[in-house]
């Protein structure tokens, strides 16, 4: 017990009871605890139901921005095949090989005097060469 002293000549008492509540149990009601099982289920099934939601909306997002990319790089690729198609059209020209053999290697057309033309020999066969690939089919 503690004596407080105020002003004025006023005494104020102040006593310490000490109580052991460890021996109190508290009661829920089943149906009380019931409502709150059902609130606790509805809250996680309209949770899921939003979580569900918002990750098919942020993967919509993101897959959109993935086909963005796709088609770039597919515009980028038709770009680059158009330019070796012509790339591939002028290598094959034969008028290139003769600009090439002529301007750089110094080739020139050969003189009537430097061809000479033989007769095949009597019994001589030709050989003719003929691509096989073979199936791939089992």
């Amino acid at each position: 017990m503690r004596v407080k002293k105020k002003s004025r000549g006023m005494l104020e008492f102040q006593t310490v009871k000490r109580i052991d509540n460890t021996r109190l149990v508290r009661h829920v009601e089943p149906v009380k605890l019931r409502k709150l099982y059902r609130t606790v289920a509805l809250g996680g099934v309209v949770a899921a139901f939003f979580t569900m939601y918002i990750y098919q909306h942020f993967r919509c997002i993101d897959l959109s921005f993935q086909l963005e990319d796709v088609k770039a790089k597919q515009t980028e690729a038709a770009a680059l095949n158009t330019s070796l198609k012509l790339e591939i059209a002028g290598l094959r020209n034969p008028m290139r090989i003769d600009v090439i053999a002529r301007r750089q290697l110094g080739l020139t057309e050969p003189l009537p005097t430097q061809v000479q033309e033989y007769d095949a020999p009597s019994g001589a066969e030709v050989a003719a060469a003929r691509y096989f690939r073979p199936n791939r089919a089992p």
